[in-house]
């Protein structure tokens, strides 16, 4: 998953008991009741009805279950809001017997333990139940709130422990399992999976979908709508609501040449196709890597390709997160740190040094200003989360610290051993899960622990484990960029816009130029600035949310309008977090806020209503 400048950053963060997750069992993950060092479920049949009328999935989950220990006899799962009906158990000669559960009480980030106990060791069982209306995992969006405005919309997001809002499942990264379905929805209505999509199925008799390859809870998702699909390659193509086929399909042609492009530096792509769903804009993030179909925002469609770098992020997660996974929320920054460096590999293989350069630069300037306001402890790559929420491991530091460091291993080890060590490393570890041990092991062994390593383990440890960047880090440089702050400090200076000559910048130059205008920039040098180049209501969604973002720290009245549609028609957290956030300073704006968040927020997911009724302190009514 992308996510960039103060994502989660203003959030106040969720502090939860660790008492209320696994019992704090060493091997187990503290987000989770999964007792998977004595049984795991290894595969998983679903048979589920969508229902829009009731907001809500119902049917069955069948999981298959490997059992470690042999006197256990304890199935726990992870549930949050699930109605649980009834359990029932299957013998090793196919009969199925009702079986005793019991809920425990909820805990307020973990949900409720569904704690199943048995007689004996059986091969497979099965959870009745149907979902809650307001499950965090899911959004129900009516026909108004589409494209289209003819048909019901729903999606799920799992990532972190937002499956079990949906599915009753050990909901860890520790755990993965394979898993099949039957999905059944109203007529007119494509159900997608992150699995195997048959653009031709009709849905007769149920959608029906396998995934062969073990993923962990994170990754199992599921979207129904009115869906159409358009080819853009041997192996890719796009789902998305036909009247967004076309730009779809046109901005990001070129898929299959990162593919090759990542093939080339990395190994094989293991995972069949790599489709993508593009989603209504209510999506709170810009991507999600569920395998085979990656969840995407439609805001990255700018009609120029300026914003692909998101697609190169989440097509290297099918090496990075997918093919090798975190195996505990604390260990993130190995999925997210490694993808992020993958990624400006693609982008460099497919659009250049420059633009790579350039996407280097803005991240690593957003990520120190972030800092800035992180908790120390928060600015680790090795996160100490101690019970909280997992949603709060999410900042910049996993991506882009993280893609720093490897960079830094690259620069001092030399780029063809790095990325020999690198392509070792996805295959050793394909289909499973790792820790930050794990890595410390497995690339000690290959660079950082010879006594004439180019880089001690008691540096690698300052990254791991200390806030901030370490002094030695390098900055990236960009030639381009040094001459938009040469133009940046003649603009704050003079402020004749019209000297800039940004008429032929491109979307790295710009990001960098806004997010580098000083907090305290007057009205009149926004006006010209927008004068100048037209940057009220501009289709590129990364330069406006930066523009309205100095707009309302310079008062700039003009651009009220565009920034009020902006909040209302976009849920992705990272292009209206901050805008809330920044219009929460003074009364004055935090009224308007409110006024406008009552329109915009039926509209958005539920993690991002959460969000943001904690910036303004919204009560729902």
């Amino acid at each position: 998953m992308r996510l960039f400048l103060l994502l989660l950053l203003l959030m106040p963060l969720t502090a939860a008991a660790a008492s209320g997750s696994s019992d704090a069992v060493p091997g187990r993950d503290e987000h989770s009741y999964a007792r998977y060092d004595e049984v795991r479920i290894r595969h998983i049949f679903l048979d589920l009805d969508v229902d829009f009328d009731q907001r809500q999935l119902a049917g069955f989950a069948e999981l298959h279950l490997d059992w470690k220990e042999p006197d256990a006899r304890r199935l726990d799962l992870d549930t949050r809001d699930l109605t649980i009906e009834r359990v029932v158990a299957a013998d090793n000669e196919g009969n199925w017997k009702a079986t005793p559960f019991q809920l425990a009480r909820a805990h307020p980030a973990f949900g409720r333990r569904l704690s199943i106990q048995l007689t004996q060791q059986v091969p497979k069982l099965r959870v009745y139940y149907h979902s809650n209306p307001a499950a965090s995992g899911l959004q129900w969006l009516l026909p108004e709130q589409t494209l289209g405005k003819h048909k019901p919309f729903m999606f799920s997001q799992a990532q972190a422990i937002h499956a079990r809002s949906f599915v009753p499942l050990q909901d860890t990264p520790a755990v993965r399992f394979t898993y099949d379905a039957r999905i059944t929805a109203p007529t007119g209505i494509r159900v997608v999976m992150s699995a195997n999509n048959d653009p031709a199925a009709t849905g007769e008799g149920g959608y029906r979908f396998n995934m062969p390859q073990a993923i962990p809870s994170y990754l199992l998702a599921i979207a129904a709508g009115d869906l159409a699909f358009k080819s853009m390659g041997p192996r890719t193509g796009v789902y998305t609501e036909p009247g967004r086929l076309e730009a779809a399909a046109a901005e990001f042609a070129d898929t299959e040449a990162m593919i090759d492009a990542t093939e080339k530096l990395y190994g094989p792509y293991r995972w069949g196709r790599y489709d993508l769903l593009i989603l209504p804009p209510s999506f709170p993030f810009g991507g999600m890597e569920n395998p085979r179909l990656s969840f995407i925002t439609p805001t990255v469609i700018a009609g120029d390709k300026s914003l692909t770098s998101l697609i190169a992020h989440e097509l290297a997660h099918s090496w990075s997160g997918n093919l090798v996974t975190n195996s505990s929320w604390r260990d993130l920054w190995l999925n997210e740190g490694f993808t992020s460096y993958v990624e400006n590999r693609i982008v460099e293989a497919v659009y250049g040094v420059q633009q790579a350069t350039m996407q280097q630069v803005v991240d690593q300037h957003e990520l120190l200003e972030e800092m800035k306001e992180l908790p120390a402890a928060d600015q680790h790559l090795v996160l100490a989360l101690d019970g909280r929420d997992p949603d709060d491991a999410f900042s910049g530091v996993p991506y882009t610290k993280g893609e720093w460091l490897l960079r830094t291993m690259e620069q001092r080890f030399g780029r063809a051993r790095f990325d020999a060590a690198i392509r070792a490393w996805f295959d050793a570890n394909a289909f499973q899960s790792a820790s930050t041990a794990d890595f410390l092991k497995f690339f000690g062994e290959r660079l950082f622990d010879a006594t004439d390593s180019a880089m001690k383990p008691s540096e690698i440890a300052e990254w791991l484990h200390q806030p901030g960047v370490p002094q030695r880090a390098q900055r990236a440089q960009s030639d381009v960029l040094d001459g938009v702050d040469r133009a940046l400090a003649a603009f704050v200076a003079s402020g004749d816009a019209a000297a800039l000559g940004a008429q032929s910048w491109i979307t790295g130059q710009w990001l960098h130029f806004l997010n580098g205008l000083p907090a305290d920039l007057p009205a009149q040098r926004l006006a010209a600035l927008d004068a100048a180049y037209k940057l009220t209501g501009i289709g590129n969604s990364e330069i406006a949310f930066r523009f309205y973002l100095a707009g309302i720290r310079a008062g700039y009245e003009p651009m009220r309008t565009a920034l009020r549609d902006h909040l209302i028609e976009i849920g992705r957290r990272k292009l209206m977090v901050p805008l809330w956030t920044e219009l929460a300073k003074t009364p004055e704006n935090k009224a308007w806020a409110l006024e406008v968040y009552r329109k915009a927020r039926p509209g958005y997911h539920p993690i991002a209503q959460g969000t943001v009724d904690a910036i303004l302190g919204y009560r729902a009514p």
